[in-house]
């Protein structure tokens, strides 16, 4: 439902003067109209002032606070949610993570836009809307909706950046912000990011972080060594990903050649070698440089197993395929695009059964996974 839509929703009404909720109500101004949520029986014409709940006025004020930027009565209205729920930050906040953990993804950013309206400068909610869009692109791409999750990538680095460019600003932005950048090898701004998060703590005591605080310093330190040994913040490599990334693969590999000629063992390369080749189409060729990523250092990355299986499957190489994603899915066993995969090399080596199986539980995973349903349906009408 568009903004628009959420706001035909929404009664505004003047409370009379003799009027009151309940002796325990919030007190509210009565020259000031107050925006209702209707109720799903209510017409235009049969609105009962007698009927009126709280949780209307409450429901109303939060799609006002999410969608009408500009009225006039905004403060007052948060006034209004802070003295009749004091704690409605922490539950608004709690629900978006669950609906985001979920999967419920309309309404996880419904709530989030709610809670920017009721509290704009509380950078927490800035750096979750972040995490929001960045786990929503996520899982959009594994879905197969490259479009969506390029979208929903783009929200989520104008709210890292919006968290890390607070004042002061926390030092989560910089070390979720790193992953963010690592995803699309981006390691010129992860190292920026990951360098940014250990100034901001190094100042603090291990028993003042804790053990999770104390793993993420170590991480941090762990991902810029990577990135500084492997010159892998180098121009050249940044160029070629993108390069790839735009359909302009011979260019990138040209590039990566180059790059891997004078930096032999940085396994991310062999790895994005690999994926411009499979890419063109030359399995093979991108079997082998995936090969010789996991060789260098990429054996603990999951997607590097399921992209030599690809290969492995448009060779018809089915078993060694389902060895590959079986070895990817020890490494993450809740990647639906992993056990996507194992449905199509089942169903390409005549197991139609075990690829019902495979495809049914990515749905399980994830309801709203398309091209699983849509195969689902297919092989359900065929047998």
């Amino acid at each position: 439902m568009s903004g628009s839509e959420r706001l035909d929703s929404i009664y505004y009404i003047t409370i009379p003067e003799n009027f009151s909720l309940s002796k325990n109500a919030m007190h509210v101004d009565k020259t000031i109209p107050l925006p209702v949520q209707k109720k799903d029986s209510d017409s235009g014409d049969n609105f009962n002032m007698a009927e009126l709940t709280e949780e209307q006025i409450l429901s109303g004020i939060l799609t006002v606070l999410a969608y009408d930027k500009k009225n006039e009565h905004l403060d007052y209205y948060r006034s209004i949610l802070k003295e009749a729920r004091p704690n409605l930050k922490q539950e608004l906040s709690a629900a978006a993570i669950l609906k985001t953990k979920n999967q419920d993804f309309d309404i996880a950013e419904e709530i989030f836009l709610a809670l920017r309206g009721f509290d704009p400068d509380d950078v927490a909610i800035t750096l979750n809307t972040a995490l929001f869009f960045d786990q929503r692109a996520d899982s959009y791409r594994q879905s197969g909706l490259g479009e969506d999750a390029d979208a929903y990538d783009a929200d989520a680095e104008e709210y890292y950046k919006m968290a890390m460019e607070a004042d002061p600003p926390p030092a989560d932005a910089f070390f979720n912000a790193g992953f963010f950048y690592l995803k699309s090898h981006d390691f010129f701004n992860a190292r920026g990011c990951f360098e940014s998060y250990l100034a901001l703590t190094c100042d603090a005591k291990d028993e003042d972080l804790g053990e999770n605080g104390v793993y993420k310093k170590e991480r941090a330190q762990q991902i810029i060594n990577e990135i500084q040994n492997g010159n892998m913040d180098d121009e050249r490599f940044k160029k070629a990903y993108k390069l790839i990334q735009g359909g302009q693969e011979e260019k990138g590999l040209e590039e990566l050649r180059v790059f891997l000629s004078h930096n032999p063992d940085v396994w991310n390369a062999w790895f994005m070698l690999g994926w411009g080749l499979r890419r063109l189409g030359r399995y093979a060729d991108a079997e082998g440089a995936f090969a010789k990523a996991l060789e260098c250092g990429g054996d603990q990355n999951a997607d590097c197993y399921n992209e030599l299986s690809i290969c492995c499957m448009e060779q018809k190489k089915f078993d060694e395929a389902r060895g590959h994603l079986l070895k990817a899915l020890e490494l993450a066993p809740e990647d639906t695009k992993i056990i996507s995969n194992l449905g199509y090399a089942a169903l390409k080596a005549g197991d139609v059964s075990g690829a019902q199986r495979y495809f049914q539980t990515v749905l399980e995973f994830d309801p709203n996974d398309k091209i699983a349903a849509m195969e689902l349906e297919r092989l359900e009408k065929n047998s």
